[in-house]
């Protein structure tokens, strides 16, 4: 179905979510002159990448780098945002028996700090794994352990991984390593320190660039291109009904109100999708929908008296005695996430279910939860921490168990019986995407819709390898204060 530029009459286009990939889809429309209406359950765009503010101090949920290889995406960032978008640093560590351990491994590093017996055991692991015999893997243990070592398996991937996700290795899919680790040898760097071990691993991506005032600032003004081109935006309107009849949606209800729509781009969870349509799909694709995992996550975020505890970006934590998985550095990303320069603020990131133990504990607990880690951790002085403040994200990541793949496939073929419908995004199409590929699956589902492209969106970055290679072209953004101190309140730059 295309649908072409239309009257003020035509029956909107309806968006489903105003996160990244709706937004998209909403402002590629308009720029068509496509009547649209987008439906955001929440209080604010940008869904799992806005920003957040409380008391002045922004909070990025999740960490999110502006990095792609898109041209098209590229070209978007910069017609939004031009100079605003600054250029930072990459720096990450993983925090390791109590040592800091730079990410992606840098071989001189990785000798002074693992010890020569770790390395000799993680090198011959390696061998071993290599020489083997390998099959096809299944699992996301079976995977890495076949191309780096059982032992290096062990020290860098089991607990930061079990804590990210609240379920064994052994029960994730290979396809998510794939996806997210290939190419990225531990191996190598360890094999390189040794004398005659060969040249160190490519590095990934030294730099990348980031929104001033957090990835919000994006979304917000993509969110007033819209609105000023004629589209409706609508938060608080959860959708509640997708109705469809004869192979076509015909009507969305959402915020207790039912607009008729001519096509629909949704971004919105697969699992929301399938409970709100009407009548009701065939009972294997509702049980289908009903078995899709999400893991959830809430941000602690910690404003510290004096300059940060780390330079780094962000800091892995792959301690089992912490239950912190992640802890971000907000000034790193950008000198403005924080109104006061005598004062940093981390991000603390608890994986978690969304209704369990940790998920339901009040803030007032959780934030003295963090402020217990960071002190055992080594990192923050209790005394130091000035407060805090909790955001709890639900569906952040989708679960790449041992059944998603053939529900994901149940439940498309079923959604391609409504040819006016199209999923898009990380939670539409159940595939834990970066935000580039999340906008780029919408700019190819409004080609479909208006040029009848053909485009297969479910395709976007289902190719086995993303890195973020150090290929970042020279572009006129600002490039940030590298010292902190040369940070200046947010009052006196707006």
């Amino acid at each position: 179905m295309t649908v072409p530029a239309s009257s003020p009459d035509s029956a909107p286009v309806a968006v489903l979510g105003a996160g990244p990939a709706g937004l998209t889809a909403a402002y590629r429309l308009v720029q068509r002159r496509v009547p649209v209406v987008v439906f955001e359950a929440g209080e604010e765009v940008g869904g799992l990448a806005r920003t957040v503010v409380r008391d002045g101090y922004r909070f990025d949920l999740g960490g999110h780098r502006f990095f792609t290889k898109s041209g098209e995406v590229e070209a978007l960032w910069e017609e939004l945002l031009g100079p605003e978008l600054l250029v930072r640093p990459r720096l990450s560590r993983i925090y390791w028996r109590g040592r800091f351990i730079e990410y992606p491994l840098r071989p001189a590093d990785v000798f002074a700090k693992v010890g020569p017996l770790e390395l000799a055991r993680s090198l011959a692991s390696y061998a071993r794994a290599r020489l083997g015999r390998r099959g096809e893997a299944e699992t996301y243990e079976e995977w890495v352990s076949a191309r780096f070592g059982r032992r290096l398996f062990e020290l860098f991937f089991k607990t930061y991984t079990e804590k990210v996700w609240g379920v064994g290795t052994g029960e994730l899919r290979a396809e998510w390593a794939a996806q997210r680790i290939a190419d990225l040898s531990l191996g190598s760097a360890l094999r390189a320190a040794l004398p005659g071990g060969g040249e160190p691993p490519k590095s990934l991506i030294g730099q990348f660039r980031y929104p001033r005032l957090g990835p919000g600032q994006m979304w917000e003004e993509m969110a007033r291109r819209i609105e000023e081109r004629g589209g409706e935006i609508r938060l608080g309107a959860a959708v509640e009904c997708l109705e469809h009849e004869g192979g076509r949606l015909i009507a969305v209800r959402a915020g207790g109100e039912r607009v008729e729509v001519g096509a629909a781009i949704s971004s919105i969870p697969l699992r929301t999708a399938v409970g709100a349509a009407e009548p009701a799909p065939p009972r294997e694709v509702t049980v289908a929908a009903a078995g899709l995992r999400y893991r959830d996550f809430l941000t602690v975020a910690l404003p510290i008296d004096g300059e940060p505890p780390f330079p780094d970006n962000w800091v892995y934590v792959h301690d089992p005695r912490a239950r912190v998985g992640r802890i971000q550095n907000f000034r790193a990303w950008s000198p403005w996430m924080t109104p006061d320069p005598r004062r940093s603020c981390l991000g603390l990131e608890y994986f978690c279910f969304e209704g369990d133990e940790l998920w339901r504990a009040g803030d007032e607990e959780l934030v003295e939860l963090g402020r217990r880690e960071v002190a055992a951790l080594g990192l923050v002085d209790p005394e130091r921490v000035a407060g805090g403040h909790v955001v709890r994200v639900p569906k952040a990541y989708p679960v790449y168990d041992a059944e998603y793949a053939g529900r994901v496939e149940r439940i498309r073929e079923w959604l391609d019986g409504i040819s006016n419908l199209q999923q898009v995004g990380r939670n539409g199409l159940h595939r834990y995407n970066n935000s580039d590929h999340s906008m780029l699956t919408a700019m190819r589902a409004v080609e479909n819709l208006c040029d009848g492209a053909g485009h297969d969106v479910w395709a976007v970055n289902a190719e086995s390898v993303y890195l973020e290679r150090d290929e970042v072209a020279e572009q006129p953004y600002r490039v940030a204060p590298e010292t902190p101190a040369m940070a200046r309140p947010l009052a006196e730059l707006e």
